[in-house]
């Protein structure tokens, strides 16, 4: 990286809360401080630091997939003598700055998106994605009945780099939805034809807006529209609602937010599976808290490769076999 370029990259962080110590720091790298998931993300990991007495620093890059501004996080907090880094990493170009960190002695605990290089963090903190994605799939199905056979299903993904979270929640969807997934490593293996397409919807309302309109003007007939997270969803229904289409698509998400929850109970997403980021930020800070005191790690969840944080499907509609909860007790657990 050029001198100019970490200058640009270090305009772009958000930093917050006061002066690091060598002995007590954590820091926290997100990939934005918009998304309300990763607003809360850090309103936990700060919360859970100044009741621990560490020391905190959070760092946010611009959008999604943007990983020089977390690369310069990651090294200033190295330079600052950090015990522990909390990251939700853009895409895996960070790895290798992480694996610097881990070198040094910094325990990396990655939040709700594991690096496909195990080397890169220690451990993930996170909702099972694919869990996630699986239970709307199967919502999404069970909706139809007969006509999922006949299904015109919209994919708003987050982009086309095959993030961990991307693939794990898009994967999940269609097999719990019934569709044959060849390779669950990458997005787009399948070849059903009741999948009209991928769009990349940057995890956000103007990206899914676009997204779903792209989709509708390959096929205005789209009746299942599964979205990465809940600002996408909402752009999607804008665009269906511009169409005079809002009535046609059930639209599925994951997130589980306030907004989003509000949005299953009026009706303009079907179901959403629900995750915990508060529950992610204050388990990392814990860790980096044991860490710091006699080096202890934490471990995986048994029988999984990560710490599961848990997921819960939203809904007002239940459907038998697929275990979930209703609006009003989504609100008490909503973030944001």
């Amino acid at each position: 990286m050029t001198f100019k370029a970490a200058l640009l990259g270090a305009a772009a962080l958000a930093l917050v809360a006061g002066s690091a110590s060598a002995a007590d720091l954590a820091c926290l790298i997100t990939k934005n401080n918009t998304n309300p998931f990763f607003v809360k993300m850090k309103e936990g990991a700060e919360k859970a630091a100044a009741e621990a007495g560490l020391d905190f620093q959070a760092y946010a890059g611009e959008v999604d997939g943007d990983a020089a501004p977390q690369i310069t996080a990651i090294e200033n907090c190295v330079t600052a003598g950090a015990k522990g880094i909390l990251i939700t990493p853009s895409n895996d170009s960070v790895g290798p700055a992480l694996k610097a960190a881990r070198e040094a002695g910094i325990l990396v605990i990655a939040l709700d998106t594991p690096l496909a290089d195990k080397d890169a963090q220690d451990i993930t903190f996170a909702t099972d994605n694919f869990e996630a994605g699986l239970l709307i799939g199967k919502w999404a199905a069970a909706q139809l009945g007969d006509k999922a056979a006949s299904a015109k299903i919209a994919m708003l993904d987050i982009n086309k780099d095959n993030i961990s979270v991307d693939v794990a929640r898009d994967t999940g969807f269609l097999v719990g939805f019934g569709i044959e997934v060849p390779d669950l490593t990458v997005m787009g293996s399948e070849t059903d034809p009741r999948v009209i397409g991928h769009e990349s919807s940057g995890a956000n309302p103007e990206g899914g807006q676009k997204a779903m309109e792209t989709l509708l003007a390959k096929d205005p007939d789209i009746n299942v529209v599964y979205t990465i997270n809940e600002p996408a969803a909402e752009g999607a229904y804008q665009a269906l609602k511009a169409a005079g289409k809002e009535g046609q698509a059930l639209i599925v998400s994951v997130d589980g937010g306030c907004p989003g929850v509000a949005a299953v109970k009026d009706g303009r997403i079907g179901a959403t599976s629900q995750q915990y980021p508060l529950l992610m930020a204050s388990k990392g800070i814990e860790a980096i808290v044991a860490f710091a005191k006699d080096g202890t790690k934490p471990a995986v969840t048994e029988g999984l490769s990560f710490y599961n944080t848990g997921v819960n499907l939203v809904t007002d509609k239940p459907v038998d076999g697929v275990p979930s909860i209703d609006t009003t007790k989504g609100t008490e657990l909503c973030w944001g």
